[in-house]
Formats: structure tokens, C-alpha cells, sequence
């Protein structure tokens, strides 16, 4: 694992120890960490898929709406949370790793450590079945 923040670590750790579905981020926009009950919407085990930069995961999963337009970097919650500081939440279609596409709400919001450091974000995802 690369040089990270301390709070950084201690949100990987927290999220490994919770049963909803978490990714971070850093504050290059890395994703440094899903936890194991996110793996089943990311479609893959993150000990597998590993870091992967910001134009990595974002072409990846390229959020979509409901009718298949991709979302604009504004309206992605992670992108609000990580690069305009603040909370963020959407419903909107992803393509797993696994190649099945899943529809789900994710709230996002910016990591922040003491002095106003910028760390990254957290997004908390669920599974959403409603229109």
C-alpha cells in the first residue's frame, strides 16, 4: 500500500469492521479501499481489483442514469464529496466488474482531517430496487 494518511487508514479499518457497503477514497482520487459487503455491487473482491486511480474507477463503473446517459462529474456523488467538499447522494445505474449492471444509491461525503486537510471521500452505497 502506498504512503497514506493516518485518517485515511483508520477509515479503511473502520469500514472493514461494517456490514453496509463503503468505498474511500483519497485525496488524489484514488479508490484505496472497498470493504467485503461492497464487493457485491463493485462485482469483484478488492484484494483482486486493488487500488485503481481516479480515471480508473471512474471509466470503469461510468455512473448512469436511468436511461443510460452517463451522469456529469457534478452530479456523482464521490466527484461532489472529493472535489467541491461536500456531502453528495444519487440513485443511478453502474456495470459491476463482473459486467451486470446494478442500480444503486451512494452518499458521499469529503474526508476531512484537523487545519481543514482535504483527505479523500467515503461513499456508502446500497442496492436500490425502486424507481
Amino acid at each position: 500500500m502506498s504512503r497514506k494518511d493516518i485518517e485515511v487508514i483508520l477509515m479503511r479499518q473502520l469500514s472493514s469492521y461494517l456490514a453496509m457497503p463503503i468505498i474511500v477514497i483519497a485525496s488524489d482520487g484514488a479508490l484505496v479501499y472497498y470493504n467485503e459487503p461492497a464487493e457485491a455491487l463493485v462485482g469483484r473482491r478488492f484484494d483482486e481489483a486493488g487500488e485503481l486511480s481516479f480515471e480508473e474507477w471512474t471509466a470503469i463503473f461510468e455512473p448512469r442514469d436511468d436511461h443510460g446517459v452517463p451522469l456529469p462529474m457534478d452530479s456523482r456523488p464521490l466527484a461532489v464529496a472529493l472535489y467541491e467538499h461536500r456531502p453528495s447522494h444519487h440513485t443511478f445505474w453502474i456495470t459491476g466488474m463482473d459486467g451486470i449492471p446494478r442500480r444503486i444509491e451512494a452518499t458521499a461525503f469529503p474526508l476531512e482531517g484537523l487545519n481543514g486537510r482535504h483527505l479523500g471521500a467515503v461513499a456508502i452505497l446500497w442496492a436500490s430496487s425502486h424507481p
